[in-house]
């Protein structure tokens, strides 16, 4: 039926849909796929929509049937039916040959300058679909990005952010005469300036507010001048994001992010860190994980700012996700110092006598290792302690670990050691010994 020359359109229009419902059910359905691209170019607005709603089901962005959209998408684009607009600069931000960006950049250059806001806001997501897969080819237009990001509509700023992310993760120089711009918008969203349709639940555009804290970040990273720009609206945004809901953690831990990426203040670096525990001592998992994930930033910026969560990470081993105990460890290990080192050590080796991953084993045996050249007095114990412990360990290959007892412990339980596990990792062991940089042979610690 499909295939056939008399098939009305309007009942081509019914054959795609209950093909986008066979491609959903993972049936093949190829055959209908130039059907689809027939409907898009010779049907009227209703038709023509499911038929683009088709090919962009159907279809990746290197088919070869894309090649056949081409001229519909570029007639499309000159129309002066809004909506035969719209679904052109749709299909065009969803699937798009990069070869034939050229035929029809220039169209989606002027839609930036259209009198209807939804035309200028699926031009810019086009220009930032282009700007993924063949950023050269929009290079020269960085200029109307500036003046999408000031554009009256805010929908059509807020698209405009995605491109400025990634320009700027690439080359954050190139804008921080921008930062000025993105402070007063992200004061104006913090304020509640904006309309209340891009609320949520009560808190004013969220995901605008995490994609500007995102900016900020990268452009305050290393840069006292402009980082002293932001310190205010961060701030206020830590002080206002206080209602207790998930998208309110989401903003708060972008916001944490943001205060330790950029260069330094002491006082914002401090309410920042209390603020990690609302995350830590919540009780769902997945806020506790952002919590762990927040106090590693702290941690980067300044050890002694977790101090003050010591005790709540610890009880956070206890808890049974086994993600968690490792995200909890990985912390452990880099707040620990001379005072608290032995109670960590400690919950390391219990963890490891618990655990079965292979990963998990190597790598918390590698920090222990650390630990042990860092803090020798930690092993100052009988011998047999930790040779029970990592005899178990070198069935891991966990070669780190011996390497370190046999810096510490005398000639005589290194030899012991080695004549434990001679039979099985021999070999490994002397290398490792003697790339210590000793003079004297490993064999001669039998005398």
């Amino acid at each position: 039926m499909v295939s056939a020359p008399t098939t009305p359109l309007r009942l081509m229009k019914e054959c795609m849909v209950r093909l986008i419902y066979c491609e959903m059910l993972g049936y093949e359905s190829s055959f209908g796929y130039i059907h689809a691209i027939k409907l898009a170019q010779q049907g009227n607005l209703l038709e023509k929509r499911v038929g683009y709603l088709a090919v962009s089901l159907f279809l990746h962005e290197n088919h070869e049937l894309l090649l056949l959209l081409v001229n519909t998408v570029v007639k499309d684009l000159q129309s002066t039916n809004l909506v035969e607009v719209s679904m052109a600069l749709t299909i065009v931000s969803q699937i798009f040959p990069r070869e034939m960006i050229p035929a029809v950049l220039p169209l989606i250059e002027d839609k930036l300058q259209h009198s209807k806001e939804i035309i200028r806001r699926k031009a810019v997501q086009a220009l930032y679909k282009f700007y993924l897969i063949a950023p050269n080819q929009v290079q020269h237009i960085h200029d109307k990005f500036r003046k999408a990001l000031c554009d009256r509509d805010v929908g059509v700023m807020a698209a405009s952010l995605h491109i400025y992310l990634e320009m700027i993760k690439e080359n954050s120089s190139g804008y921080k005469d921008l930062t000025e711009s993105f402070v007063i918008i992200l004061k104006q969203v913090v304020g509640g300036k904006l309309p209340i349709d891009f609320n949520y639940h009560s808190v004013p555009a969220p995901w605008l507010q995490i994609q500007l804290l995102r900016i900020l970040g990268l452009l305050g990273k290393d840069d006292p001048r402009t980082s002293e720009l932001m310190y205010d609206v961060l701030e206020e945004s830590l002080r206002r994001a206080e209602i207790n809901h998930n998208i309110t953690y989401a903003i708060l831990f972008e916001c944490v992010q943001t205060i330790y990426t950029i260069y330094p203040k002491s006082e914002l670096l401090e309410k920042a860190a209390k603020c990690i525990g609302k995350f830590v001592l919540s009780p769902q998992i997945n806020l506790k994980y952002l919590g762990l994930k927040a106090l590693t930033c702290v941690i980067q910026q300044d050890p002694n700012l977790a101090l003050e969560h010591q005790m709540t990470i610890i009880e956070c081993l206890d808890h049974p996700d086994p993600i968690i105990k490792r995200e909890t460890l990985e912390i452990l290990y880099r707040i620990t110092n001379g005072h608290n080192v032995i109670v960590i050590v400690q919950k390391m080796l219990d963890y490891l006598k618990e655990t079965k991953e292979e990963y998990a084993i190597i790598t918390l045996a590698g920090k222990i290792a650390e630990l042990a050249e860092k803090y020798p007095f930690i092993f100052q114990k009988p011998f047999d302690t930790f040779q029970r412990i990592f005899h178990d360990l070198l069935k891991y290959k966990v070669l780190q670990l011996c390497f370190s007892l046999f810096k510490m412990q005398t000639k005589k339980c290194a030899y012991s050691f080695f004549c434990t596990v001679e039979s099985v990792h021999s070999v490994k062991c002397i290398v490792i010994y003697l790339r210590t940089g000793r003079n004297e042979s490993f064999f001669n610690l039998q005398s």
